[in-house]
């Protein structure tokens, strides 16, 4: 008897859940930077980035509808058709948020204040609009130069939010 093989399917995600999620994180950052920057109270900045810190891990580990920002996320978008996209640019765009949250959670709970821990959450903002707003995923974008340079392996999905999976010869980043 010969052994067959199986190919799954690849692993995609809404995309429109996922800029609502951005959406989402955009707002809680928002207020949390205001009350560091404005009135100088870091307690929020610090819970904030803890949450982030979990949220995100539980996006990389378990898939976004598994994070409590992801699951809001998918109520808000829940009568709308889904777009769905590749999960593999996506988680590693959520690891790097990952990476920047327990960075920041470490540098907030610390007692570090100021400029380093404003101006970290001031591109992780910035990161989450661009996402939000836009549909620009930078750390998508980051995935394809390292699978165009052969650093990570290609993803199967035929379907990438905004060209992420694209490593034609003619795309900005291919070796």
């Amino acid at each position: 008897m010969q052994p067959t093989l199986t190919v799954s399917p690849p692993a995609l995600v809404d995309e429109r859940a996922v800029r609502a999620a951005a959406g989402l994180t955009l707002v809680l950052g928002a207020v949390a930077f205001s009350e560091a920057l404005l009135a100088q109270d870091y307690v929020p900045l610090r819970l904030v980035t803890a949450f982030f810190a979990v949220d995100f891990a539980l996006r990389v580990t378990a898939g976004p509808h598994r994070s409590p920002v992801g699951a809001v996320a998918g109520l808000l978008v829940r009568g709308l058709p889904p777009e769905p996209v590749s999960l593999r640019p996506k988680r590693f765009a959520w690891s790097l948020g990952l990476g920047m949250s327990v960075a920041m959670t470490g540098i907030t709970n610390a007692g570090v204040t100021g400029w380093l821990p404003r101006s970290v959450c001031l591109l992780c903002l910035t990161l989450m609009w661009l996402e939000a707003v836009l549909g620009v995923c930078l750390g998508c974008q980051v995935h394809r130069v390292l699978v165009a340079r052969g650093i990570v392996t290609p993803d199967p999905a035929l379907v990438c939010a905004d060209g992420a999976c694209d490593v034609s010869p003619g795309r900005p980043g291919r070796a």
